[in-house]
């Protein structure tokens, strides 16, 4: 065998390595990529069996506990449509109707079986995720901005007041 000829069959198998490296990196991030959809998203495409996250607004008047104590059903909206959900757990604190909530599990049978709701942190937060879909669907209303926080510096003491006198016995 020839130096060219030894030279080419070691490039081959470097290559033939190279792609199953990255056919079999490419496989194990496609278990973990995680996909978000709003329920009007839902309406025109197929998820299958695969996980997925699913945002939109808790819609009022919706959410009940079953019997068990523990399951919680509630529909999610993007004001265009709507999709039952399906949980078994404790909900976050700041969950409620009307809020903004990204919810991650399967579709089965027609409802979304969470297996993990993430609410929003305060009341001007949405998950941008939620906003864009609010935005896609024409109902998205941007916060009111938080006034409280003018109000509180007008009535704080300026800052180059000496400090106060403390009483020493």
């Amino acid at each position: 065998m020839t130096k060219k000829k030894r030279r080419l069959y070691m490039l081959g198998l470097a290559l033939l390595g190279l792609g199953a490296a990255t056919a079999l990196t490419l496989t194990a991030f496609q278990d973990n990529i995680v996909f978000f959809y709003s329920p009007s998203q839902l309406q025109t495409q197929q998820v299958g069996e695969r996980n997925f996250r699913l945002g939109g607004l808790v819609e009022q008047g919706s959410v009940r506990k079953l019997t068990d104590g523990v399951t919680t059903e509630f529909r999610v909206t993007d004001t265009a449509h709507t999709i039952d959900v399906r949980y078994r757990g404790q909900l976050p604190d700041l969950f409620r109707e009307g809020q903004g909530v990204v919810a991650e599990g399967k579709l089965s049978g027609g409802v979304f079986v969470a297996r993990e709701v993430l609410a929003k942190h305060d009341e001007n937060y949405m998950p941008p995720e939620v906003s864009e879909a609010l935005k896609q669907a024409g109902v998205y209303k941007k916060p009111a901005p938080n006034n409280t926080d003018a109000k509180t510096a007008a009535n704080a003491a300026p800052t180059n007041a000496p400090p106060a006198a403390t009483k020493k016995e």
